[in-house]
């Protein structure tokens, strides 16, 4: 671990049981009403979905989440974020957050790609002087031509992910949190991102990012959190964390796909 502890974690359990956010900040509400997610929250009620996670994250570390699907890795992310509160436990995140957690979720579809960067941007707490300082290299990182005057609704998935990764990759962010946001666009691109998350981290930045690219998270991590059932099965190096990882899911594909006796 680098430097001060930005994110830390004591214990903490998340339980899916109706509950009502009556305290909502500006970003928390455009994420929830652009998004599944209140749909998602009534279909999980009393799931247990985060028990007992206790790790810490310090400045300068690039932090993969590893699991299998339905392990609680965008709910813990969602946590870090504050868009979730926890049921048990403590959580405390300092810094400037940027969190790319749903493609398209904190976007307006009517909006063109210039509104919606300076709308997103303020969603995650830009001002409009940060914003416009840094509109063009935003522009810039984003790449997607004369497209940009356009309302977004007739944008692919993949030039959503591009806006979205240019606010947090251009904006003067402390953590970013990334939920498979790297699984979109062109091989330029993605490559554009990892050196761009490369030079962040380098920079003093904190990241913790989930995928299922694990090529790409060996690329960019240093280390590894792996989520089982909700739970941290292991926190490592990311070398080591994920090739357990890999381990285990191809000993339970072969136990699968072995015959019937």
């Amino acid at each position: 671990m680098s430097g001060e502890d930005l994110i830390v974690l004591d214990v903490v359990g998340k339980r899916f049981d109706h509950e009502r956010h009556n305290r909502e900040s500006l970003r928390q509400w455009l994420i929830r009403a652009t998004s599944r997610e209140q749909e998602e929250h009534q279909t999980r009620a009393s799931e247990f979905t985060i028990a007992d996670v206790s790790f810490r994250v310090g400045t300068t570390e690039a932090v993969a989440i590893v699991g299998d699907n339905g392990a609680g890795k965008s709910t813990l992310l969602r946590l870090m974020a504050g868009i979730y509160e926890p049921s048990t436990g403590r959580i405390s995140v300092r810094g400037r957050v940027a969190s790319v957690l749903e493609l398209g979720a904190g976007f307006h579809k009517e909006l063109n790609g210039k509104e919606n960067l300076a709308m997103y941007a303020g969603a995650l707490g830009l001002s409009r002087a940060e914003f416009g300082s840094r509109s063009k290299e935003m522009v810039s990182f984003a790449d997607i031509g004369d497209v940009l005057d356009k309302p977004i609704k007739h944008y692919s998935t993949g030039m959503q992910a591009r806006l979205a990764l240019a606010v947090a990759l251009c904006g003067n962010f402390d953590v970013i949190l990334m939920d498979e946001a790297l699984a979109v666009g062109d091989r330029s691109f993605r490559l554009k991102v990892e050196e761009r998350v490369n030079n962040f981290v380098a920079g003093g930045g904190t990241i913790v990012l989930a995928s299922h690219n694990l090529d790409f998270l060996h690329r960019v991590c240093t280390r590894a959190l792996w989520l089982s059932h909700g739970r941290l099965k292991a926190d490592g190096p990311v070398d080591a964390v994920v090739n357990e990882y890999r381990s285990a899911k191809d000993q339970r594909q072969e136990k699968r796909a072995e015959p019937m006796r």
